[in-house]
């Protein structure tokens, strides 16, 4: 999960909050300039990494383009896009807008994205909540880092949005099939194992959707032909 957002929405001041951790964060430029990385454990999905990166700003100096979309890369690879507004800013529209250029321009516009509207404590009726679409879906949460109000609301709508990217789920691996077995290991994906009376391994699954397709392709199979438990 990539946090991106217009410099100084909060978006330090989230990660912070959502984690434990202990990322700098001030109402400065380019505060945060290479991405950090950190683990969150989500009650429905299990553990995720979210990703704090540097601010998006109108108009980056020439000399500045290059580096600031290095630090990006990893916002194109990511599962979900969180992006962060500072919902009292009276330019929140055009920071909006601004965010989603960049987000075009690296590839990474196509991704699911859940935005962020950060400090409602500074609005003059601000309240928490979660915004869906017609079918349910989240898709804006209201909250204020700082003040820690609607983290649970954010992490409620994360965990609904990767459900569906999520495979949680119990299979049985024979001894024939030992590196699909390995690769779910080196993965991180075995949450437990066991075996039945054959002597083959009975794995509790649990990772992205992708990540476990991709290994099914790698040994030449697909999930039909996977045994469930």
């Amino acid at each position: 999960i990539s946090l991106v957002g217009y410099t100084n929405a909060g978006k330090s001041t989230l990660f912070n909050r959502a984690t434990g951790a202990e990322v700098y964060a001030a109402d400065q430029l380019f505060a945060t300039l290479d991405p950090t990385l950190r683990r969150l454990d989500l009650e429905q999905v299990g553990a995720v990494v979210l990703a704090d990166t540097v601010g998006f700003i109108r108009k980056l100096p020439h000399r500045l383009v290059k580096a600031f979309q290095a630090t990006l890369k990893e916002s194109a690879e990511a599962d979900l896009l969180l992006h962060v507004v500072d919902a009292a800013d009276v330019n929140r529209d055009e920071n909006i807008a601004a965010v989603d250029d960049v987000l075009n321009e690296i590839g990474a516009n196509e991704l699911p994205m859940l935005k962020v509207f950060n400090k409602i404590d500074a609005l003059p009726t601000g309240e928490a909540r979660i915004d869906r679409d017609e079918q349910g879906n989240p898709t804006r949460v209201w909250l204020s880092a700082r003040e820690g109000i609607g983290i649970d609301l954010l992490e409620q709508a994360i965990a609904e949005l990767l459900s569906e990217e999520i495979v949680k789920e119990t299979i049985i691996v024979p001894a024939s099939l030992g590196r699909f077995r390995a690769m779910l290991f080196e993965q991180g994906a075995v949450k437990g194992e066991t075996y039945d009376e054959l002597g083959q391994s009975v794995l509790e699954l649990c990772l992205p959707r992708k990540d476990y397709l991709q290994i099914l392709a790698r040994v030449g199979m697909s999930e039909e032909q996977i045994q469930a438990a």
